[in-house]
């Protein structure tokens, strides 16, 4: 296909909520950059899921937008990319910059499935009709708001809770989510919150079986997770550790986790998701998908790579109506009562952007051409 004009769409969105982390992360919009690909007539849509600010990730809007503008989108126009393979090999050269690769691979998956008339999930070689998901609830005001949330997204049928904490905001807060909700799917998230020294802590987490503790150290410790591992019996998950398929082969050699998130963005594509998920499913290590708090065209490549087979465990792919007032994609996204999304049959990414949604929460146009 030849690439005859990409365009960059900066959109903030707004949270119904506030969500913050543990990490000092969050807050009450959410900034997105939409990449439009234009090429043979069709049109393809992929999302750069990286945050305002640098909390999470060394990536941000704006170097997403610097480094797409001026180094990855040049190379591409008026080329003839007749594959994946052969997008990636144009980006290549680029050290890092995950999460502005991944915008672009997400938009060229949309437009191939579109030429080749199949839908992304099969394309990508998935095969399940409906997916899993879970929701994660950040850091409230209270531990009474808390349980009240908690109690609100069990009763609209999601089939895991994932609750941020953060030292001071841990073991009470947990247990008094099993005191009150029993046997459910409980899982936690640090996001890097913690140190080695706390092991007391996270010995004490043991008590309240939970599914897992998501990436409780820095992520640059894949050692020190691997002697936290060793000391407690709850699986630690990594997330902000695992940017490439190295990153994953060594987490497993140094028994650093037992699960693995894996979020298209932070990896740099699907191309490069899909061949953790594989070397996660030869090791026997279970895998997930997690969330950036995308918009729908984001949500969509969750849902798509969720169905590959070993994405076992609920996820946090959210429906339409969780995270923001009005979402960019139609139809809407929606959650079964069973708390699974069915995946799309359409070709493509299986959803269309809703261009008047779009126009109104952006906030600037760059067109590459």
């Amino acid at each position: 296909m030849k690439i005859e004009k990409v365009e960059l769409i900066h959109v903030k969105l707004v949270f119904k909520h506030p969500y913050l982390t543990g990490a000092g992360g969050g807050g009450k919009d959410r900034h997105l950059l939409i990449v439009k690909m234009h090429a043979d007539g069709i049109i393809g849509y992929g999302e750069v899921s990286a945050n305002y600010s640098p909390y999470y990730s060394p990536e941000t809007i704006g170097t997403a937008l610097y480094i797409l503008r001026d180094f990855l989108v040049p190379p591409i126009l008026h080329t003839d990319i007749k594959s994946i393979e052969d997008l990636i090999a144009t980006m290549d050269w680029c050290k890092n910059h995950n999460m502005a690769k991944s915008g672009l691979e997400t938009a060229f998956w949309d437009l191939l499935a579109q030429k080749k008339g199949v839908p992304l999930s099969k394309l990508l070689g998935g095969t399940a009709k409906r997916i899993k998901t879970g929701v994660g609830v950040g850091i409230q005001n209270s531990v009474k708001e808390l349980l009240e949330r908690i109690e609100m997204f069990l009763d609209r049928g999601y089939q895991k809770i994932k609750v941020k904490i953060k030292p001071g905001w841990d073991y009470e807060i947990l247990k008094k989510i099993r005191d009150k909700f029993g046997d459910i799917n409980l899982m936690a998230d640090a996001n890097s919150s913690y140190q080695l020294k706390d092991l007391s802590i996270f010995k004490k987490l043991d008590e309240l079986d939970l599914m897992m503790i998501e990436q409780p150290l820095a992520p640059d410790t894949l050692v020190e997770h691997s002697k936290l591992q060793r000391e407690i019996k709850t699986p630690i998950c990594l997330d902000e550790s695992i940017c490439s398929v190295r990153d994953a082969r060594a987490a497993i050699e140094l028994r650093s986790c037992k699960i693995i998130n894996i979020k298209i963005s932070r990896v740099g594509g699907p191309w490069q998701a899909r061949l953790i998920h594989d070397l996660c499913q030869t090791r026997r290590v279970p895998v997930w998908c997690g969330s950036m708090l995308e918009s729908g065209v984001g949500e969509a490549y969750n849902i798509a790579i969720a169905t590959l087979p070993n994405y076992s465990l609920p996820g946090d792919i959210a429906p339409s109506d969780r995270y923001f007032y009005e979402d960019i994609v139609r139809p809407s996204i929606v959650l079964n009562p069973d708390g699974t999304i069915d995946v799309p049959t359409r070709p493509g990414m299986g959803y269309n952007v809703d261009f008047d949604r779009l126009n109104k929460y952006t906030v600037e146009k760059t067109k590459i051409a």
